[in-house]
């Protein structure tokens, strides 16, 4: 019993800082979508357009800081500090080259994003702007990113959310005199973005280095372990694999949705934001249970592994029922902080309703995410979401757009991708036999 409070404890410490983490950072997201909002339904929808597309860019480094995330957590489990320094300079290194290469494919692809995403015709030019402004700082995004990861990896989720709500609350402060004091619209939203973007990076680089069981010097940083980059690879891969199958899915799918009208489209954007915050606990618990999950595997201790696994799927799913219950009750004032448009409003507020019956399934599918990040087990993850997204989320929602049926529809297909995939993973991971 003493050791299922251990780990209840533990899983407790390293959720509340994420889960933190996540719902300040999403109120402060929602302040920016109100901010851009009043503005008015063509200027969400020129922010909103590039969001996916955001999504994805962001989906390809993610790959590397779940890799990151669970070999280093197994070498902490282990007490390896060599092999730590080792890991942190690879993936520092991984991650500068990665985000030098997506900064450079997104101001190149700028003035095309708009077209692609059947953009109407007036936001195209603030679309086009919004979205370079926004990738200048892609880099610092990336390496933030893999600081932030490396930190959870040694049970650290503090300092990454005092970081994190930093650079938000300063983006919202810049929002107010860029948007309005300045009177710049869409690219004063942009601005402020790219401003804290930066300086969230580089209070994380500023963090990671004064962790001495991460700190490397030039000789970790000058040479690969090339088995070490494999067995980080080999976790990475398919964890990127499945964020650009799922974005790019994502993407596709904003685009039909696009497709239905500047009203319908604002309505549907704005609802995913408001949507956000009431899963947001699941992925806060997942961060903390791939890095325990981890750490119990470099220890080699099954029943600490058999703990946290059954601690993270009850306590994650029972988080999202009370969340959906709450988005239920709250669906339309919610609607009412992010757009002046009634018809918006109405609109977001019933699929909002609809979805929040599912936030349970969701929460399962994040909360077996996590599992099987911390274990290193990712091909299954890839398998079911590339499945789910492309033949149930994706192939349906061509098929109701071509009935001529509307937004309700359409997040009909969505629940029905999020709770085949809940069912899926939970089948696959009941099945798995993990050796430790």
């Amino acid at each position: 019993m003493s050791e299922k409070r251990e780990a209840f404890r533990a899983l407790i410490k390293l959720s509340l800082p994420a889960i933190l983490q996540q719902l300040m950072g999403t109120l402060l997201q929602y302040v920016d979508t109100a901010m851009v909002g009043r503005l008015g339904e063509a200027a969400t929808a020129s922010v909103s357009t590039s969001t996916t597309v955001n999504w994805l860019i962001h989906s390809i480094p993610y790959g590397l800081t779940v890799g990151l995330l669970s070999t280093l957590s197994q070498a902490c489990g282990r007490g390896d500090r060599a092999e730590m320094k080792r890991l942190s300079a690879m993936g520092c290194r991984l991650s500068l080259w990665l985000g030098m290469a997506l900064t450079a494919v997104c101001l190149g692809i700028s003035p095309f994003l708009p077209i692609w995403m059947q953009a109407a015709e007036e936001i195209r030019r603030p679309a086009s702007a919004y979205f370079f402004v926004v990738s200048v700082p892609l880099v610092f995004s990336v390496m933030g990113s893999m600081f932030a990861s490396a930190m959870h990896a040694v049970k650290d989720t503090r300092t990454p959310m005092i970081i994190n709500l930093s650079a938000n609350a300063l983006n919202v402060v810049l929002n107010y005199l860029l948007i309005y004091r300045a009177s710049l619209g869409v690219m004063g939203a942009a601005y402020a973005t790219a401003v804290s973007t930066t300086a969230c990076g580089i209070g994380m680089l500023i963090a990671f280095r004064s962790k001495k069981s991460l700190r490397f010097g030039r000789k970790e940083y000058g040479n690969i372990d090339t088995a070490k980059l494999r067995g980080l690879l080999r976790v990475a891969l398919p964890v990127t694999c499945t964020s650009v199958v799922s974005c790019s899915g994502y993407i596709v799918f904003a685009g039909m949705v696009n497709g239905m009208g500047v009203t319908v489209f604002a309505a549907h954007s704005i609802a995913v934001t408001a949507e956000e915050i009431f899963y947001l606990p699941g992925y806060g618990i997942r961060t903390a249970t791939s890095a325990l999950i981890g750490s119990a595997i470099g220890e080699g201790s099954r029943s600490k592994f058999i703990h946290t696994r059954s601690l993270s799927l009850r306590l994650t799913v029972a988080l999202m029922v009370v969340s959906g219950l709450i988005l239920f009750f709250v669906a339309y004032p919610l609607m009412r902080i992010f757009t002046v448009s009634e018809p918006v409003a109405v609109m977001g507020a019933g699929v909002l309703k609809m979805v929040a019956f599912s936030e349970p399934f969701f929460g399962l599918m994040v909360a077996w995410e996590g599992i099987s990040y911390g274990t290193g087990h990712t091909r299954s993850v890839f398998i079911i979401e590339s499945l789910s997204m492309w033949g149930v989320r994706i192939f349906m929602t061509y098929l109701v757009i071509r009935a001529g049926m509307g937004l309700t529809a359409v997040w009909w297909c969505m629940i029905a991708d999020n709770v085949t995939k809940a069912v899926l993973l939970t089948v696959v991971g009941l099945k798995q036999n993990h050796k430790i």
